[in-house]
């Protein structure tokens, strides 16, 4: 069976009086431009982000005659293409009479772990070096999921980690501004090491499908993007809908401290292709979309060669769409994921319905972060009790941290659900930075909140941390130190949501807003805070707003003495 193609009326352009057609009028060097870019790509509605990604590489920046060009090619509104256009933060439209930006972007992160690490004075020292220099412009970014390697600058699209000026400098004069692909695990060397046999199992029906799910299930298996949704039922609830259903898998890993499955695809992307694979055939999914952010470009590459292998190795598998983000951390929450996969805004859907009744192209949609289908082959070959009886703290399975700020061993970590950031730290982490003492710690990147060292024996697992008022999320934890301020660190994860906000509901898009403001001055307005925190929590669409305030409220509940008077003197 073919695969669902969403079928998009065409706008009519409609004749102004006098005969003239109304707007701006594409000129036809754009248009031919336009149409030399796109070759015989589909100009389908759901491509636009696409399309608008290959002008952007070819010329550097999105000019409002190619935006009108490439609505009349789509036949689109451009009412419709800049509204998208404008919505993402790696989309650069010029206006008429404004000047082009530099050829070459040298980004700087300045979110959690890179702002403990010296971010801001990298950029600083990084301006001042490239003051004089035409070509190239220095810009403070968000979080570009590389937290282990901070302080990290971008140049181009070459990542560099623990970044000095001076390097960066130099690799930008001797042109290496291309990311460098990772050394991964190619699909023959997978093969040979029985990958593809449990999909080929459930394919020939010596696995049942019934079988696979209740073996996840019973594993105690549940999403590993955040939510923490038990995997086996969410395939039950999928499977159940009437078909054609889909499938989407979240790579758009934005929240600071997360760089999980970054580290996962730069090694073993065939074992997350199989995850996924079984995954759809047991929920009958004809087609997958997979969204990876647009930072990890190497990545995309990677991936698009493994994905080609497979499809020229193997048959009958379904459509299979990589599509790229364009920088919106918002589109992590899966309504948005899915309106950014059908080339709009990645504003969040209000529910019901949910995505698995009615998701991608209004079909019931199964949604999964990449290490939730990481684990999938592990556990059908050694069974639901192998990771179940991981755990520590009469917790069960195991947790990739992404462990990142003031530890001497920042990386990825696989240990047992319910460790306690102190055993984290002292090992797996290789202990605390010399001269720095435990102070605090976010459990789960900038939403999960952030708890003080006498926290810091919580187990660390999906429903242990609410009563802290926390959460693990994607298991994101970022330690800092006696050196640091949780006032300031608070602060830094509110400008992170500010910045990130989709601006759709007034809670959120005025809640953040006001927030840095409040908490920009000297002394706080503490009961203001809270006040403006519950009607963010109560009121906002999404968990982007609902969950903003917590490292506001923990930094006033957990970290009072920072708002003394002594502290203030």
């Amino acid at each position: 069976m073919k695969a669902v193609i969403p079928i998009h009326s065409e706008a009519s352009r409609r004749p102004a009086k006098g005969g003239g057609l109304r707007g701006r009028q594409a000129s036809p060097a754009a248009i031919e431009a336009v149409r030399v870019l796109l070759g015989d790509l589909p100009r389908r509605r759901d491509l636009l982000i696409e399309h608008l990604h290959r002008i952007q590489d070819a010329q550097g920046h999105l000019s409002v005659d190619m935006l009108a060009a490439l609505a009349e090619e789509m036949k689109l509104s451009q009412a419709e293409v800049h509204e998208v256009a404008s919505f993402y933060h790696h989309f650069d439209i010029v206006y008429e009479g404004e000047q082009a930006p530099a050829p070459l972007t040298l980004r700087v992160c300045n979110s959690l772990s890179c702002a403990m690490a010296g971010g801001a004075g990298l950029s600083r020292e990084l301006r001042a070096l490239l003051a004089e220099q035409s070509g190239v412009r220095v810009i403070d970014v968000p979080c570009v999921g590389r937290c282990e390697q901070a302080p990290v600058a971008v140049i181009g699209q070459r990542p560099l980690g623990h970044a000095t000026a001076s390097e960066a400098v130099k690799l930008l004069q001797q042109g290496q501004v291309q990311d460098i692909r990772p050394t991964h695990q190619p699909l023959a060397d997978y093969l040979a090491q029985g990958g593809y046999r449990v999909l080929d199992e459930l394919l020939s029906g010596t696995r049942s499908i019934d079988a696979t799910i209740h073996t996840l299930s019973e594993s105690g298996l549940r999403g590993l993007g955040g939510a923490g949704f038990p995997l086996g039922r969410k395939w039950s609830i999928v499977r159940a809908q009437s078909a054609p259903r889909l499938m989407a898998v979240n790579i758009d890993e934005g929240e600071p401290g997360t760089f999980k499955d970054r580290y996962y695809l730069e090694r073993e992307p065939q074992l997350f292709l199989e995850g996924m694979l079984i995954a759809a055939h047991c929920v009958g999914a004809e087609a997958v979309y997979i969204y990876l952010r647009d930072e990890y470009h190497a990545l995309r590459q990677v991936l698009s060669e493994e994905i080609a292998a497979l499809q020229a190795a193997r048959s009958g598998l379904p459509v299979i769409e990589l599509r790229r983000g364009a920088g919106a951390y918002i589109c992590g929450e899966e309504s948005a994921m899915i309106e950014s996969i059908e080339g709009k805004r990645g504003w969040p859907r209000q529910r019901p319905p949910y995505v698995a009744e009615r998701g991608l192209f209004g079909r019931p949609t199964l949604q999964h972060n990449i290490e939730s289908l990481h684990w999938v082959r592990h556990i059908l070959e050694r069974g639901s009790d192998w990771f179940a009886n991981q755990g520590r703290n009469g917790r069960k399975g195991l947790r990739s941290f992404s462990l990142s700020g003031r530890v001497n061993k920042p990386g990825v970590y696989l240990a047992p659900a319910g460790i306690t950031a102190v055993e984290l730290i002292d090992e797996y982490g290789g202990g605390m930075l010399p001269g720095h003492r435990l102070y605090g710690y976010f459990p789960g990147g900038a939403s999960g909140g952030m708890l003080p060292a006498s926290q810091a024996n919580a187990p660390l697992d999906f429903d242990t941390l609410q009563v802290h008022e926390c959460f693990i999320g994607s298991a994101a934890v970022i330690v800092f130190s006696d050196q640091d301020s949780a006032r300031a660190l608070a602060l830094n994860a509110m400008e992170f949501f500010e910045h990130e906000s989709c601006g759709q509901c007034v809670p959120c898009r005025e809640g953040t807003q006001r927030a840095v403001e409040l908490m920009r001055q000297p002394v706080w307005d503490q009961p203001l805070l809270e006040d403006l925190a519950s009607v963010m929590a109560d009121a906002s669409i999404c968990g982007l707003g609902q969950a903003a305030p917590n490292p506001l409220r923990c930094a006033m509940r957990y970290f009072p003495h920072e708002f003394s008077a002594e502290a203030r003197a």
